[in-house]
């Protein structure tokens, strides 16, 4: 299980849960840190000590071994696993690097010791010092706040007035404190997924430069050396967006902290001080109280915020009544009594401030007048899935794709906003909207149609793939093998209203176009994901643990896109059995490097035969590039802002179905990209690098017939590239 999302909204309850899961953040921080430390010393007397190298070698690789990743949320995508087995991966090569006796690590100070020592003295280092900060500024407020409420009711109105002030100033600044902290908590937590792996990376690179004898473990490591890159500029990726929603979240809690509450089981929760008698008079102790309306049950904790710790035993009652405590009767402020049905006599308590005492006494039914703060939700836009919707959408995807599906940044590049909603007004306009032969005039730029098109979505009244279904999506991209998570989506997409589903079928038919001509555009399918993911599964309520969602949702529109015809022109099949489900996905655990039946690492769309295997070389080795130069993705980082989601209408499917190669197709020969095992006789065992003679196409989907040492047999398609 991973580590808790902590949620900005709970920062201003300060409850005993929310401090839990701090603390359970601040403990994998520092074990974390301890760990960078340990693995920085064994660097260094890796470095210093040749004649120790292999003994220092195989302490480094144990240390890898040991640590393991928790990430945030309760599952993680097929990149985060990568990225969490990686440090056991490196361990394995390591240890092997000491059967070779290598001894060549002269740049391993700069690749690994700098970067780790950077990490934790930018990083780490300003989680700690805003944690003193955080632990500063709450015993401040405390302080101050029991000084406060410990003013006796029979002072100078100008003296209170002055007091009350005081205590709002402490409070927002506590609370904007305890925000920040957070913030920089969850910021380092995902940090560390690149910026720890990455170093240790290039230092492994480093090793296989220098070391002659290693060049074939390098050749070995090669295929988990491409996928754990990919898999970190895709987190990387995936970090730079969440990041920049979860500072917005931050922000907009900070202009409007009570708009953006966390949804609660509770009717009413929060700090409240409770009289209670003593031998030697009374004393009022401070407790974490919840109510729930439904069963009246008010739940009492006592809770100290300076020391963290519990003070007592908890105590639940039945609500009887709750009446308002007069000022003159009672020489604390902001009280008010309860009666209990289960535990005789009244119930003293003293709320945080009137307006704490006001939604106390209206939760409870007291004789409060009932003040309802509820906003009446409003529609999100005028946009709808009727005849002018798919109209709209339909001359975008044509002005795009006979006039621009070669832009670099397609739908990543946003355009003028006063342009676009001059844009929309146009399309929207009923009296032009439905005149299908009318199309988008040359004079509107390419990234103005796409921006409009992304902002007609957007302006729907729900996403395109349903707030019902929200949840069900994202399940399914955790699922762990890839054929179920297929099948899954495939079920789900179909149980979509028929408007919606056209209306998804025609952007995924569009977006496979588009991602057809990544090589022009830079638009892969991963960085579609990206753009789509937020839009066409939107989530219901804005919080941070919907945010840590987003990049599953980027994996169903990857999904979509990627296997568009099989979804959207054929019947999901019937769902498997339980045992069946258990089955595969003990299958999938166990699991090593794909056969030649499995597919690899899926980066983009299926091109066409004669340019599938291209597109995959351009991809794969960018990423390497860029993750070695740390010249990270700077183009596509730039306007990255999630897009919105899409809906359908009356029109009709083409059914796209991919070229192959026809029996009449001249012999040609063909160099394997990959290394394969086969699995039945009619398949050829191979290495990378290995040409084939006589290659065609063959009978069975997916798979060409070739000539190798004289033997003829199946290959894998995805697996080679002509000559």
């Amino acid at each position: 299980m991973g580590l808790p999302a902590l949620e900005f909204s709970e920062c201003c309850l300060d409850s005993p849960q929310f401090r839990e899961r701090l603390r359970s953040h601040e403990a994998e921080l520092e074990k974390t840190n301890k760990f960078i430390k340990e693995l920085i010393k064994d660097g260094k007397s890796l470095v210093a000590a040749l004649k120790n190298l292999s003994a220092a070698k195989r302490k480094f690789a144990d240390s890898l071994n040991e640590f393991k990743f928790r990430c945030i949320g309760d599952a993680e995508t097929d990149d985060e696993i990568c990225i969490a087995k990686s440090l056991q991966e490196f361990a394995t090569v390591l240890r092997n690097l000491e059967d070779e006796r290598m001894r060549m690590i002269e740049n391993a100070s700069e690749v690994l010791i700098t970067p780790l020592e950077k990490f934790r003295k930018e990083q780490i280092g300003a989680a700690k010092d805003a944690k003193k900060k955080y632990d500063k500024e709450t015993e401040k407020y405390c302080g101050v706040l029991e000084k406060h409420l410990n003013l006796s009711s029979k002072k100078k109105e100008s003296q209170l007035q002055e007091a009350d002030s005081q205590v709002d100033l402490v409070r927002q600044h506590f609370y904007e404190v305890s925000l920040e902290y957070v913030f920089k908590v969850q910021e380092v937590q995902e940090r560390k997924m690149f910026e720890f792996v990455e170093p240790l990376l290039a230092f492994l690179q480093g090793l296989f430069t220098f070391y002659h004898h290693g060049y074939e473990l390098a050749k070995d490591f090669s295929d988990f050396k491409t996928e754990l890159t990919i898999s970190i500029q895709n987190t990387r990726n995936r970090f730079e967006g969440t990041r920049s929603e979860v500072e917005s979240l931050m922000k907009k809690m900070k202009e409007n902290p009570h708009e953006h509450k966390n949804i609660s089981p509770y009717t009413m929760e929060g700090y409240l001080y409770v009289q209670e008698k003593r031998h030697f008079g009374t004393s009022w102790v401070k407790h974490y109280c919840t109510y729930q309306r439904e069963s009246k049950r008010i739940t009492m904790v006592p809770f100290d915020q300076k020391s963290g710790g519990k003070g007592g035993e908890d105590e639940a009652v039945i609500l009887k009544s709750c009446t308002r405590r007069k000022t003159d009767s009672i020489e604390k402020r902001f009280c008010f009594d309860v009666e209990a049905v289960d535990r005789p006599g009244v119930i003293t308590m003293q709320a945080l401030s009137e307006e704490d005492r006001r939604l106390w006494m209206e939760a409870m039914d007291g004789r409060e007048p009932v003040y309802n703060s509820n906003k009446d939700n409003q529609s999100e836009g005028t946009a709808q899935l009727d005849n002018i919707g798919f109209s709209i959408i339909k001359k975008c995807i044509h002005a795009v794709e006979t006039r621009g599906i070669n832009e670099q940044g397609l739908y990543r590049i946003v355009g003028v906003n006063s342009r676009v909603q001059k844009l929309l007004s146009i399309l929207m306009d009923p009296k032009t909207a439905t005149e299908t032969e009318t199309e988008i005039c040359a004079e509107w730029e390419i990234k103005t149609i796409t921006s409009a098109l992304k902002t007609y979505l957007r302006m729907l009244p729900g996403p395109l793939m349903m707030y019902q279904f929200q949840r069900s999506f994202i399940k399914a991209a955790k699922l762990e093998n890839q054929e179920s998570r297929v099948s899954e989506i495939h079920s789900l997409v179909h149980r979509l209203p028929e408007k919606n589903r056209q209306m998804l079928h025609l952007l995924m038919n569009h977006l496979a176009k588009v991602a057809n001509n990544h090589k022009q555009n830079l638009m892969t399918v991963a960085n579609l994901g990206v753009v789509f993911g937020p839009t066409l599964l939107r989530p219901q309520e804005e919080t941070v643990a919907a945010i840590m969602d987003i990049k599953f949702q980027n994996i169903v529109i990857e999904i979509l896109i990627e296997n568009h015809e099989k979804i959207f022109n054929t019947v999901p099949e019937t769902p498997p059995s339980n045992s069946q489900l258990l089955l595969s996905r003990k299958k999938s655990t166990d699991s090593k490097p794909p056969s030649c039946s499995e597919r690899p690492l899926t980066l983009f769309h299926t091109a066409q035969p004669n340019e599938k295997q291209e597109n995959r070389n351009s991809i794969i080795n960018s990423s390497l590039e860029s993750v070695i130069s740390s010249n990270v993705n700077s183009f596509l980082n730039s306007n990255s802002a999630p897009q919105p989601s899409l809906n359908s209408s009356d029109l009709e499917l083409e059914v796209i179905k991919p070229n192959r190669p026809n029996s009449l197709s001249p012999l040609r020969k063909a160099r394997a990209l990959y290394a394969c095992k086969a699995e039945h006789d009619s398949e050829l065992s191979f290495t990378a690098g290995t040409v084939f003679d006589n290659v065609h196409p063959s009978q069975e989907p997916g798979w060409l017939e070739g000539t190798l040492n004289g033997k003829t047999g199946l290959i894998p398609e995805n697996y080679v590239e002509f000559l």
